[in-house]
């Protein structure tokens, strides 16, 4: 594995390790503290320090060690946790964010800030009470024997009580999986000090039939240390399930001294590696091997006499026990595979290019009348189809990898405005496309502060409104007609309509005489500058954010809404599309020029002759529906006696018509995105090339729905000379 390579892995499993540990600590100031979410913020913080350990990212390792130092008091229940704490673990947890940011930059050899490092070890330093030394332990001398309880081996030859042994066999694939044994033994020494340190090279071969990039080597490691078990076992975490590792404790069992002989090829050369160590004296190794003599006994078993070693049950059974967690927990690995994002991209670009020529393929098809043909172009498109949803739910992932950063926000943003505010949250599993997620993390960041800071009111406000005490912010989100709506709700005040107003109208945005509805005029927050506030905070109060929002949700094809009652809340909704890749479309044509329509958005088509329409109004069984002429829209000539058909379109609760030509059908359409030429033109929303090669332009379904529903068409087709210079699809 190449360094960059192993870089990114590191990286990208640090944040996710930190999100975790973040949502533990959370998890413990709203529940209460448990064993189960203490020991996933120990593990998370121990991971992160073995991982950088590996790559001798010291930095981080060293101001991990404390904090991992402090989780195990915690954990061990020497220290009790409480709010202060709980503030300090989160900005710890937010510092090695920080160090992790300095890793993907490479710039892991300077400290980002020194200044907060040092004023977090030092409120970390607080919590950690000296270590009394460990007492030496008398030498014990072994006089067990084979029929006797097992003693304690003592550390003699002057080694302390609190030394280790380990025994290291590599896998042979280690180098090949991309990790350096070396680095495991460099990071045993921040655990302490290595006493002793021995190579076995039993298993190395001719050097003729040497691998280059195979491991044959062996350790056999004395450790002076005050780590448990578990911290020493933590170091070889990573290649713990295709190696063989031995943990001998200080003053360990006889029985495991006789299990690590019996596992060795060479008994004596581990014996004189023992005595050599200080792990045993020469008596004692004496002692072991005569115990592991007497172990092995002859038996028959099917007329034979073989060669037997007792084992204890209980051994049998924890080795059953551990051999079967590691096939589940690799069982569980081998569900997921992680793939760059780059790499999906190229796939789903691949599949796009492969759905325009099977689109050419069905087109050569009908023209040739070919029924074999035919029926090989149908059963392809079918293939294409498949292999397109397959593709596109690869990059899709729950819109919980955004919602679940906000916990943490409205925790600090609610203290810091000194307001009590519970944060609910539902729908994270709904899935959107990956590309989308990233963006809509800064427009829904700005709503929710919005909402914290101008919507929910402060404490005594809502007591004397007789509302509960503690505001209530809601994160939903749920698919809807081919889309995704998000939604962010708060029971705060809600907008002041007339407010608001005279505001829009101070600034010019409106016309005095002007009349507008409530969701006109609360879509005035999103013009550039547009704020109410009457003072300026950290958090809003500038003029900035909404308009931000806006932009950034158009840009994505979708709108975003606000619904509000005085007094009750606010609501802000955003509508996104699925995917911004491939979509299922409706052709339509006027004149020569074919558009597309969003499959998911057509609700019916009808013939326009058949119903009696008027100044742009249409009776759709007795209900008024508004309705749009696409020649009109793009300026093209008119022509006398054709058959028009009107599209019925939909998205969210509102409806309009769409007036063409002819219908062309159904239709898969990849989007391929318009030059800035366009980008004034809001009621087409990309391009998609057809199976002639010809290109045809995707209609903005919901900017025409706002346009068929204005009184103002003729403003709203403000840009339709432009477009009318441009050849257009058959022109």
């Amino acid at each position: 594995m190449e360094m960059d390579m192993a870089r990114e892995a590191l990286v990208q499993e640090a944040r996710e390790l930190l999100v975790a540990m973040e949502n533990a600590l959370l998890e413990i100031e709203s529940d209460g503290a448990n064993p189960e979410a203490v020991n996933a913020i120990f593990r998370a913080a121990h991971t992160i320090k073995g991982s950088a350990g590996l790559f001798a990212f010291n930095n981080i390792v060293s101001f991990t060690h404390i904090v991992e130092s402090l989780l195990d008091r915690i954990r061990k229940r020497d220290v009790a946790i409480d709010d202060a704490m709980l503030s300090l673990l989160l900005k710890c947890g937010d510092y090695i964010g920080v160090l992790v940011d300095a890793i993907a930059e490479r710039k892991e050899d300077d400290e980002p800030d020194p200044a907060r490092r040092a004023a977090l070890e030092a409120a970390l330093q607080a919590h950690l009470e000296p270590v009394p030394e460990p007492a030496a332990a008398a030498t014990t001398a072994v006089t067990a024997t084979a029929d006797a309880e097992p003693e304690p081996v003592a550390g003699s030859a002057g080694v302390a009580s609190d030394s280790w042994h380990l025994s290291l066999r590599f896998s042979p694939d280690v180098l090949r999986h991309g990790l350096d044994p070396i680095a495991f033994l460099h990071y045993l020494r921040t655990l302490g000090r290595i006493v002793y340190m021995e190579t076995v090279s039993d298993e190395m071969p001719a050097a003729d039939a040497m691998d280059p990039e195979a491991c044959y080597l062996g350790f056999e490691i004395g450790l002076q240390t005050d780590a448990d078990r578990q911290a020493i076992e933590g170091v070889f975490e990573f290649v713990r399930d295709d190696s063989q590792i031995k943990i001998l404790p200080p003053n360990g069992k006889i029985e495991e001294y006789v299990d690590l002989i019996n596992s060795m090829a060479d008994p004596g050369r581990l014996g004189e590696i023992l005595v050599q160590g200080g792990a045993l004296t020469p008596a004692e190794l004496e002692r072991v091997l005569e115990l592991q003599q007497k172990q092995h006994i002859r038996k028959p078993i099917g007329g034979l006499l073989v060669e037997r070693e007792i084992v204890p049950e209980a051994v049998v059974t924890a080795a059953l026990t551990r051999q079967k967690q590691s096939e589940e927990r690799k069982a569980q690995e081998q569900k997921f595979i992680k793939v760059e994002v780059s790499k999906l991209d190229a796939l789903i670009d691949l599949v796009g290019e492969l759905v325009i020529a099977g689109a050419g393929t069905r087109l050569i098809a009908r023209q040739r009348k070919d029924p074999a043909f035919e029926e090989a172009s149908q059963s392809l498109s079918t293939l294409v189809e498949q292999i397109r949803d397959a593709s596109l739910t690869l990059r899709m992932v729950p819109i919980g990898e955004v919602f679940q950063r906000f916990p943490r926000v409205v925790r600090d943003i609610s203290r810091d405005l000194g307001k009590s505010i519970e944060l609910v949250i539902t729908g994270a599993e709904t899935e959107l496309d990956k590309s989308m997620v990233e963006k809509l993390a800064d427009p829904l960041m700005h709503i929710v502060r919005n909402a914290m800071d101008h919507g929910i009111e402060a404490t005594e406000a809502r007591a004397t409104a007789g509302k509960s005490l503690n505001g209530t912010l809601r994160l939903n989100a749920y698919h809807d007609s081919g889309c995704i709506v998000i939604e962010v709700s708060d029971d705060g005040r809600g907008l002041n309509r007339d407010r608001i107003l005279a505001k829009a109208m101070e600034r010019g945005l409106v016309a005095a005489d002007a009349v507008l509805s409530d969701g006109d005029i609360f879509r005035l927050i999103f013009e550039p500058g547009f704020s109410t506030a009457e003072q300026i905070t950290n958090l809003s109060g500038r003029g900035v954010g909404m308009d931000v929002v806006r932009k950034n949700v158009e840009a994505l094809r979708g709108e975003v809404d606000v619904l509000s009652v005085a007094g009750e809340g606010t609501t802000v909704r955003i509508r996104l599309p699925l995917t911004l890749a491939i979509i299922d479309g409706f052709q339509v044509m006027v004149g020569e020029s074919i558009f597309v329509l969003p499959l998911d958005l057509v609700v019916e088509c009808i013939d326009l002759t058949e119903h009696h329409a008027q100044h742009s109004i249409v009776q759709l069984r007795g209900e008024p529906l508004p309705f749009v002429r696409l020649r009109e829209l793009f300026d093209m000539p008119l022509v006398e006696g054709v058959r028009e058909s009107l599209v019925v379109v939909q998205f969210g609760n509102n409806r309009a018509g769409v007036v063409v030509d002819r219908l062309l059908g159904e239709f898969q359409a990849v989007i391929k995105p318009l030059g800035e030429l366009f980008v004034h033109f809001k009621t087409v929303s990309g391009s998609t090339i057809l199976g002639d090669g010809r290109v045809a332009l995707i209609l903005d379904v919901p900017r025409l729905i706002e346009m068929a529903s204005s009184r103002d068409h003729e403003l709203a087709r403000r840009p339709r000379t432009v477009v009318g210079q441009l050849p257009l699809a058959g022109e």
